[in-house]
C-alpha cells in the first residue's frame, strides 16, 4: 500500500559483532544497510540543525534501564522518573504529541520477587526449625522474563500515578517483534497509537519482555531493525509513527571523539553519519535486556568512541535515515536530569545530535581550540610584530574599501527588504568611507599602545637574597565578543585582542553576515603575516548565545556589545564565565540652575540626537526647579521638538504642567531612540540621589558654571563615567584615546568604563630563585625575608608612529 511504510524490500542487515573487532567508518556493511533503507516521512526529512528541534510536534522519549533503575539494579530511581514525567507532561501540555518507550519492568519485578521469595523462605524456615531466625538466607537468582512479568503492572501503575499529578492520561502498549513484521498487526498498532495521540493520551510502550525470546546476534530480518531491545524499539516506533524527534536517554553523555573517561575525550555535539571516522564501542549497560558485548580494542585519537552505545548508535542511524531526528543524551546526571528533555526540544546543546546535513566548517568548540592555540603564539610575538599586524589590518580597511562597502550594501538591502530593523539599527549596520577611515585611525592608535602592553612589569620585589619576584601583565586568554548589527565592531575588537595577545571568538549579528565575513577575511590576512591566522575566529554557525556561554572550560571572558536585552541574556546564561558589560545605558544630564544657555543646548542635542541608539546617549534630562518657565527651559524644549525627540514627563515635572507630555511608566528606561524623559529636581544633591536610584552607573553629566557644584558632582556620583560641561557621547574608547573599545563596563571589578587595551590584560607572578625552598625561611631555617621594593624597569621596544588619515 502506498499509504503504509513497506519495509520488506530492504537489504538484510549484516553487522560484525565479534570481540575485539573495530568498526571502521561506521562499518561499511552497516552503512550499506542504512543507506538502503528508503523510508519517507509524510512531513519531510529530519531536522538539519538543533535550533529546528523547537518545531518538533511528535516526540518519542526512550528511557534506558540505567535511567529508570536504581544503582543497585533492584527497584526504580523515583526521583529521575518523576523529573522525566514532569518534562514529558509539560511538553504534552504545550500541544506536542509525546510517546515514551520505557525500560524498568525487569528491575521493578526483581525487587518485588526478591521480597516475596525472601518472605516465603523466612516463613518456611520458621516452620521447619520452630525458631524465628533466618539462617543461610541469600538473594535468589531470578530469570529476567519472570521479573518483567511481575514488574510490568507495577511500573505502569507508577507512571499512571505520576502523570495524573499533571492531569495527563496514559495508556500501556506492549509489543513484540511480530507486531512490526506482521503487516496486519503493524497496521493495528499504528492505528491504536494514532488514536491515543489524537485523544491527547501519552502512550507508554515497552517490549513484552515476559514472552519475548532472548536476543540473537545478526537476527535483523528483511532489512528491518528487530525489536530486541528498547533502542531498536524506539527507533522502529519513531519511524513507523513518523515522529519528528527521538530522544534516547541512557547513562552516557553521547558520542565522544576518543575513549570516554580519557583526559582528552570531548563530547561530539553533532554527528554526521558520513564522517570518515572510526567507532570504538564500550561495554553494555549494567541493567536491562539490551546492550552489546564489550569491544576490547580501544580506538586511537582519531576514533569516534561510544561507551556501551552500539544499540543506540545503530538505532539512531536507522531512525535518522527514516526521517526522524535523534539526540542521544544522559538521563542520569543529577544536574541536568530535571531539564534534559526540555533542553533538547529547545535546541540547546545537550548530548549528541544526529544530522544528515554535514556541518559546514569547524564546530565552535574546534574554533575555540584553534583560537586558543594560535592565541598563545600571538601572545609570544614581539610587540613590534603584533603592532605590524594591526597596522596591516588598518591598511587593508582602506585598500579593500570597495569590497567592504559592497558587502555592507548587500546586508543593508537585505535588512531594508526584511523591514525588521529600526532606523537606529540600520544606522549601526551601515558603513561608509568615513567610518572605515576612522576605524583605520583607531587601529593605528592601538598599534602604538600595544608596544608596552603584554609583559609589562608592574611590580618588583626582592623577597630574599637572589630571590626576586615580578608581577607582569599577560593576556586574559580566549575572549568571546558578541555584538549585534555593528560590523565596525569586528576590526575594533580584533585589533584590541591582537594588541593584548588574546585569542578572539567574534559572534556577530546575522544582519551583518556579509560584511562580517569580508572583515574577518581581512583580519585573518593581516594575522597571517606572522603565522597566527587562527587567533581570531568568526562564529557564523547557528550557535545560540546560551550554548556559547556553556564553553566555560574554553572561554575566559565574554564581552557583549549591543542592546541591554542582549547583555542581560548573556549575563543570565553565563553562569561560569565572567561577563564584562553593562546591563543598560541609562545616562542622565543634570542642568544646574547656574548653567550657560549655549552649553546646555549643544550638550543636550549632542547627547540625545547625535546617535540615540548608542549606550552613551542621554535618556533622562534632569533640570533644576529654578530654570522652569525660563528662556533656557523653553529653548531646550524647542530644540528637542525640532529634533523630533518624543518627550516623556517624570512625575514631578508632570505636576508642574497643566497639559503635560505622557507620563513615564518607569524612570529607569533606556529608550535607544529619539525619546527621553524630563524630570525636575530641587538641587544638585537631589540630582545625584535620583541618578543613584534610577541610573545604571554608565555615564552621567552636569552642566553648570559653578565649579564647586561641578566638583561635588564629579566626586560624589558613583558612575563609570562622570562629565562636567561635556556631552555623554564622549564615553567611548576612541574618544578617550584608547584607539577603540571592546565595550563599556559598569562593573566595579577588573575594568570600568570604556574597556580598551588595558582592560584585556591580567597579571601573573614570576619568581626567580637559586635553589630556594620555603623551609629555608622557617623558624629553624637559615634565611630571612627581605621584601624590598625594587625599581620597575621596562624593556624599550622600537617606537612606532601612528599615521592618521585625513
Amino acid at each position: 500500500s502506498p499509504n503504509r511504510l513497506m519495509l520488506s524490500s530492504c537489504i538484510p542487515v549484516h553487522t560484525c559483532l565479534s570481540s575485539g573487532c573495530r568498526i571502521n567508518q561506521i562499518d561499511c556493511r552497516l552503512v550499506t544497510c542504512i543507506l538502503s533503507v528508503s523510508l519517507a516521512r509524510a512531513n519531510g526529512n529530519s531536522f538539519a540543525h538543533r535550533g529546528e528541534l523547537r518545531q518538533a510536534k511528535r516526540i518519542v522519549v526512550k528511557l534506558g534501564s540505567a535511567v529508570v533503575t536504581r544503582g543497585d539494579e533492584c527497584g526504580l530511581a523515583l526521583g529521575r522518573l518523576a523529573s522525566v514525567v514532569e518534562q514529558v507532561a509539560m511538553l504534552q501540555n504545550q500541544g506536542r504529541e509525546m510517546m515514551i518507550v520505557t525500560s524498568g519492568a525487569v528491575a521493578f519485578g526483581k525487587q518485588r520477587l526478591r521480597h516475596e521469595i525472601l518472605l516465603s523462605q523466612s516463613v518456611r524456615q520458621a516452620l521447619h526449625s520452630g525458631q524465628n531466625q533466618l539462617k543461610d538466607m541469600s538473594a535468589p537468582v531470578l530469570e529476567a522474563r519472570a521479573c518483567a512479568a511481575a514488574g510490568q503492572s507495577g511500573l505502569m501503575a507508577l507512571y499512571e500515578a505520576m502523570f495524573t499529578q499533571y492531569s495527563t492520561c496514559t495508556a500501556q502498549v506492549l509489543v513484540t517483534n511480530l507486531d512490526f513484521h506482521d503487516d496486519q498487526k503493524r497496521q493495528n498498532l499504528n492505528s491504536t497509537l494514532q488514536e491515543l495521540l489524537r485523544m491527547n493520551i501519552v502512550p507508554i510502550i515497552n517490549t513484552n519482555d515476559a514472552v519475548v525470546p532472548p536476543p540473537e546476534p545478526n537476527s535483523d530480518l528483511q532489512g528491518v531493525i528487530s525489536i530486541k531491545d528498547n533502542d531498536s524499539l524506539a527507533a522502529r516506533l519513531a519511524v513507523e509513527m513518523k515522529a519528528d524527534l527521538l530522544i534516547a536517554l541512557s547513562d552516557v553523555e553521547g558520542l565522544y571523539d576518543s575513549p570516554p573517561g580519557s583526559d582528552d575525550a570531548k563530547l561530539i555535539d553533532i554527528f554526521y553519519p558520513g564522517d570518515q571516522q572510526s567507532i570504538t564501542y564500550g561495554t553494555k549497560s549494567r541493567v536491562g535486556l539490551g546492550g552489546m558485548e564489550a569491544k576490547k580494542q580501544v580506538g586511537n585519537s582519531n576514533s569516534l568512541c561510544v561507551s556501551h552505545l552500539y544499540p543506540q548508535v545503530k538505532a539512531a542511524l536507522w531512525a535518522l535515515q527514516g526521517g526522524t531526528s535523534v539526540v542521544i543524551a544522559n538521563g542520569t546526571h543529577p544536574k541536568v536530569t530535571g531539564h534534559v528533555i526540555t533542553d533538547i526540544v529547545e535546541g540547546k546543546k545537550v548530548g549528541t545530535f544526529f544530522s544528515e546535513v554535514k556541518p559546514a566548517g569547524p564546530t565552535v568548540e574546534q574554533q575555540t581550540e584553534m583560537a586558543r592555540d594560535s592565541g598563545r603564539t600571538l601572545a609570544a610575538l614581539h610587540p613590534d610584530q603584533r603592532g605590524a599586524i594591526i597596522c596591516h589590518l588598518a591598511d587593508l580597511l582602506v585598500e579593500k574599501k570597495q569590497e567592504i562597502l559592497a558587502a555592507n550594501k548587500t546586508d543593508m538591502d537585505l535588512a531594508a527588504n526584511a523591514g525588521q530593523l529600526s532606523s537606529a539599527l540600520l544606522n549601526r549596520l551601515s558603513l561608509s568611507p568615513a567610518k572605515l577611515n576612522s576605524l583605520a585611525i583607531g587601529l593605528r592608535q592601538i598599534a602604538v599602545a600595544s608596544q608596552d602592553s603584554v609583559g609589562r612589569v608592574l611590580r618588583r620585589t626582592r623577597v630574599a637574597h637572589n630571590l626576586e619576584l615580578e608581577q607582569i601583565t599577560v593576556p586574559i586568554g580566549v575572549l568571546l565578543v558578541i555584538f549585534e548589527a555593528r560590523p565596525d565592531c569586528l576590526p575594533q575588537v580584533s585589533a584590541l585582542a591582537i594588541a593584548s595577545g588574546n585569542a578572539l571568538l567574534a559572534k556577530g549579528g546575522k544582519e551583518a553576515a556579509n560584511t562580517n565575513r569580508v572583515l574577518h577575511e581581512l583580519t585573518q590576512e593581516a594575522l597571517d603575516i606572522h603565522g597566527v591566522k587562527e587567533a581570531v575566529q568568526l562564529v557564523s554557525t547557528r550557535e545560540e548565545v546560551e550554548d556559547l556561554c556553556r564553553l566555560d572550560k574554553m572561554i575566559d571572558l565574554i564581552i557583549p556589545r549591543g542592546s541591554s536585552e542582549l547583555v542581560r541574556n548573556i549575563q543570565r546564561a553565563a553562569k561560569s564565565i565572567p561577563v564584562l558589560g553593562h546591563s543598560e545605558g541609562i545616562c542622565h544630564i543634570y542642568v544646574d540652575s547656574e548653567a550657560a544657555i549655549d552649553k546646555v543646548i549643544k550638550i543636550v542635542r549632542d547627547s540625545k540626537c547625535d546617535y540615540p541608539a548608542a549606550c552613551n546617549a542621554m535618556e533622562t534630562l534632569l533640570v533644576h526647579r529654578d530654570i522652569l518657565r525660563t528662556t533656557l527651559f523653553d529653548q531646550i524644549i524647542d530644540m528637542l521638538r525640532t529634533e523630533r525627540v518624543k518627550i516623556h514627563a517624570g512625575p514631578r515635572f508632570a505636576s508642574y504642567l497643566t497639559f503635560s507630555p505622557s507620563e513615564v511608566k518607569s524612570l529607569r528606561t533606556e529608550y535607544g531612540d529619539l525619546e527621553c524623559c524630563i524630570e525636575v529636581v530641587d538641587s544638585m544633591q537631589e540630582a545625584i540621589d535620583h541618578i543613584h536610584r534610577y541610573g545604571s552607573s554608565h555615564t552621567d553629566v552636569i552642566v553648570t558654571e559653578n565649579e564647586d557644584t561641578a566638583e561635588q558632582f564629579l566626586q560624589q556620583l558613583d558612575s563609570a563615567c562622570v562629565f562636567w560641561n561635556a556631552s555623554s557621547r564622549f564615553a567611548d574608547g576612541y574618544r578617550f584615546g584608547l584607539g577603540a573599545e571592546v565595550g563599556i563596563s559598569t562593573a566595579r571589578i577588573h575594568a570600568r568604563g570604556p574597556v580598551g587595551l588595558e582592560g584585556l590584560l591580567t597579571t601573573k607572578w614570576v619568581l626567580r630563585g637559586d635553589g630556594h625552598t620555603a623551609a629555608d625561611f622557617s623558624e629553624h631555617g637559615t634565611l630571612k625575608y627581605l621584601h624590598e621594593n625594587l625599581p620597575v624597569t621596562q624593556p624599550q621596544p622600537r617606537q612606532m608612529t601612528a599615521q592618521r588619515e585625513d
